[in-house]
C-alpha cells in the first residue's frame, strides 16, 4: 500500500477526499442510481424508435411533445406544463438526386438539401461548378466568373483542433451563409461539403439562411467522400467544362404552433430560485435525432427522476426544459427566455446538454469567472468519475437567450467530442449509435452538478 501511495499520491488524496466529504456520498448515490437503475437509455429508445425524426412543425414533433409531457407526469414531478410558441415548418419532400457530369458519364453522388433551402426547378439544375474554400476565394473570382455557376464550398474541418466543436465552428459559415454570398455574385446554387471529418457517403444536413434583398438559390450538402471525388474531377478539368446536376423538392410552409415541455421539482427553501437543465426535443428529419439531441433531453428528465428517486429535496426549484426548434430557428429558447423575463423569474443557473451522449468530460462555464472559480472547488468530487474538466466556454444555444436574465450562470455539459460530428445531422444519428453506459454517466454527472449548485450556489 505504501508503494502504491508513493506511486499514485494524487489518486490517494482524491480517494481520501471522496471518502470523507459528505457530498461525495450523495454523488456516489447519484451515480449508483444512474448506472444501476437508469431510465435515460430506455426512454431514448422509445423517443427514437417509436417516434423518430422530430423536425419542428411535423407530426412527430407533436408526438414527442405529448409523450415527454406524459413521461414527466408519470414520474410524478411537482409540475409539468407546455409553453406555446410558433415554429417554422420546412419539409424536405422527395429524396434528392445529384450527379457529377463527366462528359457523357453521370456519376451519382449523395446530397441532402440544407434546412430552409428552396427547391430547384422540377427539372433540377445543371450548371458549371466552381470549387472554393471560403468566402474570400469566392469574392476573388468575381461576378463575371461566378454568374450562372454552382458554387462548391469544400472547406474541411481543421484536423489539428482537438475540440471538434472548434473545427465545426471554423467550417460551418459556408453552410449557413454560403448561399447568400454566392447569390450576391450571380451563382445559381451552392453545394457544401458536409460538416464532418469522417470520410463516408452520408450527407449531413443543417440550417442555412437567406438575406432580404439577395436572390434565394438552392443549397445542399454533399457527403465528404463525394466531395473529395468532385474535387478530384474538377482538378482534371478546366472551368467551365465541369458540370453538376442536382434536384431537390423541399418547401417552406406557414409557421405552426408547437411547445416547449417543462417539468419541475419545487424547491423547499427558495422555490422562486430556478436551476434549469435541458436540451432540444426537435431533430433533423434524416434520422432519429439520437445524439442530437435525444440524449440531452432524456438526460435532463433523468436529472429530475434521480432527485425524486433518491428523495433529494432541492433547496431551489429544479426545472427540466425540452426546448423546441433549436435546429432551424431557436424559437423555443427565445420564447423560454421571453416568458422568464415577463414573469420576472429568478434564474440561478441553466445547464444545457446538446453535445451528444458520449463519455462525460466536464462542463463549460460561460463568462462567469467567479462561478468558474467556485465550481472548480468541486473538482475533487468529480475526479473519481473523470469528469472534472470545468473550464470557460459556451453554455449552449437554447439557454443563450437567458443572458437577458440578471446573474444567471450558463453551463454547457461537455462529453468527449471526437465522434460527435461523424453522425451529426446525418442519417447515422440513430439509437444504435448511443452507448448506454456513456449516456448514464452523463446523466449522473449532470445530476451531481445540479445538486452541488442547489446546495452551494454559483459563487
Amino acid at each position: 500500500m505504501k508503494f502504491l501511495k508513493a506511486l499514485f499520491p494524487a489518486l490517494f488524496i482524491c480517494s481520501s477526499l471522496f471518502a470523507q466529504n459528505p457530498d461525495s456520498i450523495i454523488i456516489r448515490k447519484i451515480y449508483d442510481e444512474a448506472l444501476e437503475n437508469g431510465h435515460a437509455y430506455k426512454n431514448l429508445e422509445f423517443l427514437c424508435k417509436q417516434i423518430g425524426p422530430r423536425l419542428s412543425g411535423s407530426a412527430n414533433a407533436q408526438k414527442s411533445v405529448d409523450w415527454t409531457k406524459k413521461l414527466m407526469e408519470d414520474y410524478g414531478f411537482d409540475r409539468v406544463y407546455l409553453q406555446e410558441l410558433m415554429v417554422p415548418v420546412w419539409e424536405r419532400g422527395a429524396k434528392e438526386e445529384a450527379y457529377i457530369l463527366d462528359g457523357k458519364i453521370k456519376i451519382p453522388v449523395p446530397i441532402a438539401a440544407l434546412g430552409g433551402s428552396i427547391a430547384t426547378s422540377a427539372k433540377g439544375i445543371t450548371a458549371p461548378i466552381l470549387e472554393v474554400q471560403n468566402f474570400e476565394e469566392l469574392k476573388a473570382l468575381g461576378a463575371d466568373i461566378v454568374k450562372g455557376k454552382i458554387i462548391f464550398f469544400n472547406r474541411p474541418f481543421d484536423p489539428k483542433l482537438f475540440n471538434t466543436f472548434s473545427a465545426y465552428s471554423g467550417a460551418v459559415n459556408q453552410r449557413s451563409q454560403g448561399a447568400i454570398e454566392a447569390a450576391k455574385l450571380g451563382a445559381v446554387a451552392v453545394i457544401v461539403r458536409s460538416m464532418s471529418s469522417v470520410i463516408d457517403d452520408f450527407p449531413h444536413t443543417g440550417g442555412m439562411v437567406y438575406q432580404d434583398g439577395v436572390n434565394k438559390i438552392p443549397g445542399a450538402a454533399i457527403s465528404t467522400k463525394a466531395a473529395d471525388l468532385l474535387s478530384q474531377k474538377l482538378m482534371q478539368k478546366k472551368y467551365p467544362s465541369a458540370q453538376f446536376y442536382f434536384k431537390q423538392n423541399c418547401r417552406t410552409l406557414p409557421d405552426a404552433v408547437s411547445y416547449n415541455v417543462i417539468g419541475e421539482i419545487k424547491g423547499t427553501v427558495d422555490p422562486e430560485g430556478i436551476i434549469s437543465v435541458g436540451g432540444h426535443l426537435d431533430s433533423w428529419d434524416l434520422a432519429e435525432g439520437a445524439h442530437d439531441d435525444g440524449t440531452g433531453v432524456m438526460q435532463s428528465v433523468e436529472v429530475l427522476r434521480i432527485f425524486k428517486q433518491l428523495n433529494l429535496k432541492p433547496r431551489h426549484t429544479i426545472r427540466a426544459v425540452m426546448f423546441m426548434n433549436e435546429e432551424n430557428g431557436l424559437r423555443g429558447g427565445l420564447k423560454y427566455a421571453e416568458i422568464a423575463k415577463q414573469n420576472k423569474e429568478k434564474h440561478i443557473a441553466a445547464l444545457e446538454s446538446d453535445a451528444g451522449g458520449y463519455t462525460p468530460r466536464g462542463f463549460n462555464v460561460e463568462n462567469a469567472p467567479k462561478s468558474l472559480a467556485h465550481f472548480s472547488k468541486w473538482k475533487p468530487l468529480f475526479a473519481p468519475y473523470l469528469v472534472d474538466a470545468i473550464i470557460p466556454g459556451g453554455g449552449g444555444a437554447d439557454i443563450g437567450p437567458l443572458r437577458i436574465m440578471p446573474d444567471v450562470v450558463l453551463i454547457g455539459f461537455r462529453p468527449d467530442s471526437q465522434r460527435y460530428f461523424d453522425i451529426h445531422h446525418s442519417s447515422n444519428d440513430v439509437f444504435e449509435n448511443v452507448n448506454r453506459r456513456e449516456l448514464e454517466l452523463g446523466a449522473a454527472a449532470m445530476t451531481s452538478l445540479i445538486y452541488l449548485i442547489d446546495q452551494y450556489g454559483t459563487k
